[in-house]
């Protein structure tokens, strides 16, 4: 799209989901008109639409981010259009997709603001969005999903739990991907979840989980995953794992559960014979959220081109936390442990402008920390994340 084009649907989009009483306005209005014109595609859903109206949002303030982008843009959408397979959405159901989006836009636009400029900008947009997730979903000749068994599941915390599943056939991803999990007592209910290990011929994945208070899936994953269980996966996703120079630097910020897409690739580049400088700030809120420090030493004392270094808010793990095994801060190859918000301890090291940067966590620390890197002076395109769902 030309930048006059993406300007007039950034403007719009921003002036409809301001917050987040816009984002599920808009986000509801969509799949009401949607479901109206298609009613048949209702079940491919699940009952409860929250956590899908998230989606639906995150994923157009990335697209929206980066019209002007298309090297980061296309290969998103149709890694889009593949993963929507495992609805059982096909090509004739996407112009009714790209109807209802433009009408629901336009219902909550103010008239002022919505001229016919704007909607041939719409128009163009949504028809990028559809066409290459359309053609992404067709180039495809893998399965739509993988079904796979639960091999291990190992209760690390109270609130998270290490989960290893074996594929009926291997799935071909970069580390650093992500996929969408279904399990049987969530049915419809796809869950995002990063491998911990890269892609092998064993088909063998490897899932670190936290439970979310509230959430649908993520507290059955941690406390009711059975050995045997089948979970279905669909197609890896991401760009994380898709180094744009081999031979930066990089720098990687993983907090809890988000240190897995960033320690699947130092698994990966551990294989390999010459590698760039890794500088891996791993967090948590408290020292027994760096539930994966040893693996971390490891890689570290092994490979002396990363280096690793801890933090955490608190120095004290919390009162209901009684495992007194979590590693100690003082394991070979690890730096020194840090106190403080990670974001601002990154941050304070410098602007790291010679480096490549990946951040993964919850969205609000993936936020929270681009902007501290930013305002240190941290260049916007060195800086990648996967969209915020």
């Amino acid at each position: 799209m030309d930048s006059r084009a993406a300007a007039l649907v950034r403007t719009t989009f921003k002036a409809v989901a301001a917050d987040e009483a816009g984002h599920e306005k808009l986000a509801r209005s969509f799949y009401s008109i949607l479901f109206t014109a298609q009613p048949q595609l209702r079940e491919f859903f699940p009952a409860s639409l929250d956590t899908q109206c998230e989606r639906l949002i995150a994923a157009l303030a990335h697209v929206v981010d980066r019209l002007e982008e298309p090297g980061e843009l296309l290969p998103f959408l149709a890694q889009l259009g593949r993963d929507h397979r495992k609805y059982g959405i096909a090509p004739e159901h996407y112009p009714a997709v790209r109807t209802s989006l433009i009408t629901a836009v336009r219902t909550h636009a103010a008239t002022e603001l919505w001229t016919e400029e704007v909607e041939r900008a719409w128009q163009q947009c949504v028809t990028l969005i559809t066409g290459t997730m359309i053609v992404g979903a067709g180039e495809q000749d893998t399965p739509a999903v993988w079904t796979g068994t639960v091999i291990e599941h190992r209760r690390v915390l109270t609130d998270l739990a290490v989960v290893r599943v074996r594929l009926d056939q291997p799935m071909s991803y970069a580390a650093g991907q992500y996929v969408s999990v279904q399990i049987p007592s969530r049915l419809r209910m796809w869950r995002y979840l990063s491998p911990a290990v890269p892609s092998n011929a064993q088909g063998e994945i490897e899932f670190h989980v936290r439970g979310r208070t509230g959430g649908w899936v993520s507290p059955a994953l941690v406390g009711h995953t059975a050995v045997g269980d089948q979970w279905l996966l669909s197609a890896p996703m991401g760009g994380l794992g898709v180094p744009r120079n081999p031979r930066r630097k990089l720098l990687m910020i993983g907090c809890g559960t988000g240190i897995a897409p960033l320690r699947a690739q130092l698994v990966a580049m551990a294989r390999r014979r010459s590698n760039p400088r890794v500088h891996l700030f791993v967090g948590g809120h408290h020292p027994c959220d760096l539930y994966d420090l040893r693996t971390l030493s490891d890689l570290a004392a092994a490979n002396k081109w990363l280096t690793v270094t801890p933090i955490v808010e608190s120095d004290e793990n919390p009162w209901w936390h009684f495992d007194s095994g979590e590693p100690s801060p003082d394991l070979p190859g690890l730096d020194p442990r840090r106190t403080g918000q990670i974001g601002a301890v990154v941050a304070g090291y410098g602007p790291w402008a010679d480096r490549d940067v990946q951040i993964s966590g919850s969205p609000s620390m993936v936020q929270t920390t681009k902007f501290r890197l930013l305002a240190a002076g941290t260049p916007a395109a060195n800086i990648r994340h996967d969209p915020l769902y």
